[in-house]
């Protein structure tokens, strides 16, 4: 029986606000519009990039948001990595799963370019079994259906007298903590993410990991 482990991106693997939040004061900037700080991001990401445009605008400009998210995908794809790093010990932590024979994915709802983008800078090690971001004509988070392609993905990589184990979400926030129960499986919450731990137990968190030893002790006791 090999685990299959799907990490979040933004908020569990990689702390990626100062650029996402440079991207978007980038696109408010251009129109002259209101610009933010990087903690009122932190309250706005997690659904989406265009979710967090239209955040981000001015009630009264929310017709903007198409030209305003053009203009940030093309910023923030030139400067996706300035800020962003992994967490502490999360880098690591992969690696450790991974050569123990862990199944790896990543499930985020970051566009789909820039998931990959990331992730190939920064994980270039890891042998996943996908990397979904937010594609076209595919269901965000907390749809369990990406949950289900992932899982089915890990099964075409099981050699014949391997099976599928359990499954279980490595997410920091409410909409990973739905989705984990949508698809019926375990999930840890992370607390260095973009949730408070208040938010996360309003979720219906059940475990909590507040480093990456303790998330690896969590899949390992599974």
């Amino acid at each position: 029986m090999r685990k299959l482990i799907i990490f979040d991106l933004d908020g569990t693997l990689l702390n990626t606000i100062d650029d996402l939040g440079t991207a978007v004061n980038h696109a408010l900037g251009l129109r002259g519009l209101p610009q933010h700080t990087m903690e009122e991001y932190v309250g706005m990401v997690g659904h989406g990039v265009r979710n967090l445009l239209t955040k981000a605008l001015p009630e009264d400009k929310s017709e903007l948001v198409d030209e305003c998210l053009a203009d940030f995908k093309a910023y923030y794809m030139d400067h996706i990595d300035v800020y962003t790093r992994p967490y502490a010990g999360m880098k690591e932590m992969v690696l450790r799963l991974g050569q123990e024979g862990y199944l790896l994915a990543v499930a985020s709802n970051k566009f789909q370019a820039g998931t990959e983008k990331l992730i190939a800078s920064l994980f270039p090690e890891i042998d996943w079994v996908a990397v979904f971001g937010n594609r076209e004509g595919f269901p965000l988070k907390p749809d369990p259906a990406l949950i289900e392609e992932i899982q089915g993905l890990a099964k075409q990589k099981l050699s014949e007298r391997e099976e599928l184990g359990a499954t279980i979400l490595v997410g920091d926030s409410d909409t990973d903590m739905k989705t984990a129960q949508n698809a019926g499986i375990p999930s840890v919450a992370v607390t260095w993410g973009f949730r408070t731990r208040e938010e996360l137990i309003e979720a219906k968190a059940e475990h909590f990991a507040d480093s990456a030893e303790e998330v690896y002790n969590y899949i390992i006791s599974i």
